[in-house]
C-alpha cells in the first residue's frame, strides 16, 4: 500500500493553499474530507445522484447542510443535477455535484452549456473503473474525459486532483474561488481509493465552518434591480460573428487561466529518472521512489496538482536534466500524452499503466524503473 502522507511539501511558487486549514488533525475519509471541504469552501447549493464509490459525499451534505442553512437536493438523475447546478450557479450562487465517472458522463452536454455560459461551478468526481459501467473500484481513466472536454465544443475546465486527504478538504475551495476568478467550471478529479482512505488531517468541526462569502458577481440573473439592463446567462449564439466573438472571449479567459499551474515535486535535485504520475499513483509512486532510493538510485517525482492547465513548462524544463521519464497511470495511457507532448522528444517518455480497478504495488513500479535505467 502507499504509504501515509504528509500535506504538501514544495515551493510556494507551485503550488499554495487558497484557505489554509483550520481546526483539528483527526482521521477522516477521503469522502468526508471532500464534503467538509465543499461547506468551508462556501458551498450553498448541492444537487446529486447517488453512485458507488462517491456516496457518502452526497450521505453526509445531505444531513449537514439544512443545518447550516443551505441547499441540498438529490435530483432524480445526474442530467437534473448538471442542469439544476447551471440554474444555482446563474443566480450566482456557489453551487456543486459530486459523481463517479458514468454519472460525470451523463453530466456532458449540460457541462458543455455551463461553460459555454461562463458560469462558474465545481464538480467532483471520484473515478470508478471503465468503460461502461466497469466496476467500483479506483481509477484514473477519465483524464481525457476531464482535461479534453468530454462535451461538444472548444472549452476548458480547471482539472484538480489531490493525493492525500488533507489535499481532498482543501481542493473544493480552491475550486470554488478559481471557478469564480475565470467564470469557468472546476473539476476535483480523485478516485476510489483516496475517497474511501482514512487517514490524518486537519479539518473543521461542523460548528467551525465559515459562511459562504459574500460576493459582489454583477452578471448573476437576480433580476434587474438598479441595471440598465437584465442579465443573461446564455450560450446560443445563431449569427455566425456573434459566435465566433463569444469563443474569442472564452479563448482569453482560458488564456488567462493558464497562469494556474500548480505541482509538487520530489527529489528532483539530483535525479537522474523521474516518476511522473498524479492522485492515488503518485502515492504508489512515491512509495517506489523511496525504495530506490534507499538503494542509492536517483530517482525523483513530479506530480501534477492541476491537470489542467497541465505543468507543461516545468516539464519540459525538467527533461532537459534527466535520462528518462516513466509515466504510471491507472489507465491505458492518457496524462502520458500531455507529458510527451511537453518533453517533445528531449528525453524518453515511457508508460506503465494497469486498468480495470488494479492498483499495483510501489514493488511494480520500481521494477519498471529499474528495466528503464538498464
Amino acid at each position: 500500500m502507499p504509504e501515509t502522507m504528509t500535506p504538501t511539501k514544495t515551493k510556494a511558487s507551485t503550488v499554495k493553499s487558497d484557505a489554509p486549514p483550520t481546526g483539528r488533525k483527526r482521521l477522516v475519509k477521503g469522502n468526508e474530507a471532500l464534503a467538509l471541504g465543499a461547506l468551508a469552501g462556501g458551498c450553498e447549493c448541492f444537487f446529486g445522484y447517488p453512485i458507488t464509490p462517491q456516496n457518502e459525499i452526497p450521505e453526509l451534505l445531505s444531513g449537514w447542510m439544512p443545518k447550516l442553512g443551505r441547499v441540498f437536493l438529490q435530483a432524480e438523475s445526474e442530467v437534473a443535477s448538471i442542469n439544476m447546478l447551471y440554474g444555482a450557479s446563474a443566480c450566482g450562487h456557489r453551487a456543486m455535484t459530486s459523481s463517479s465517472s458514468p454519472g460525470i458522463s451523463l453530466m456532458m452536454e449540460g457541462l458543455s452549456y455551463i461553460a459555454g455560459a461562463q458560469l462558474p461551478c465545481v464538480l467532483i468526481n471520484v473515478m470508478r473503473g471503465g468503460p461502461g459501467l466497469g466496476n467500483i473500484a479506483p481509477s484514473q481513466s477519465d483524464y481525457f474525459q476531464a482535461c479534453k472536454g468530454g462535451g461538444h465544443g472548444d472549452y476548458r475546465c480547471i482539472v484538480l486532483a489531490p493525493w492525500n486527504a488533507q489535499e481532498m478538504f482543501e481542493f473544493p475551495g480552491s475550486a470554488f474561488e478559481l471557478a469564480d476568478r475565470y467564470r469557468m467550471p472546476v473539476f476535483v478529479l480523485t478516485d476510489a481509493v483516496l475517497g474511501s482512505m482514512l487517514e490524518p488531517a486537519t479539518v473543521p468541526d461542523l460548528e467551525q465552518l465559515p459562511p459562504p462569502p459574500k460576493m459582489d458577481k454583477p452578471w448573476a440573473t437576480t433580476g434587474r434591480g438598479n441595471r440598465s439592463h437584465k442579465n443573461v446567462a446564455n450560450s446560443l449564439y445563431l449569427v455566425p460573428e456573434d459566435l465566433t466573438e463569444h469563443n474569442e472571449r472564452l479563448q482569453a479567459g482560458y488564456r488567462e487561466a493558464l497562469r494556474e499551474v500548480r505541482y509538487d515535486t520530489r527529489y528532483l535535485e539530483d535525479a537522474e529518472y523521474v516518476v511522473a504520475a498524479f492522485g492515488i499513483s503518485a502515492r504508489v509512486g512515491y512509495s517506489a521512489v523511496n525504495m530506490l532510493r534507499k538503494q542509492g538510485l536517483k530517482v525523483g517525482l513530479f506530480r501534477p496538482i492541476t491537470l489542467w492547465p497541465f505543468p507543461e513548462k516545468a516539464l519540459a524544463e525538467l527533461a532537459r536534466k534527466v535520462k528518462g521519464i516513466l509515466t504510471f497511470e491507472l489507465n491505458c495511457g492518457q496524462m502520458v500524452e500531455d507529458v510527451r507532448l511537453a518533453v517533445n522528444g528531449v528525453c524518453p517518455v515511457e508508460f506503465y499503466g494497469v486498468a480495470g480497478g488494479v492498483l499495483p504495488a510501489p514493488e511494480d513500479v520500481a521494477n519498471v524503473v529499474r528495466k528503464m535505467m538498464k
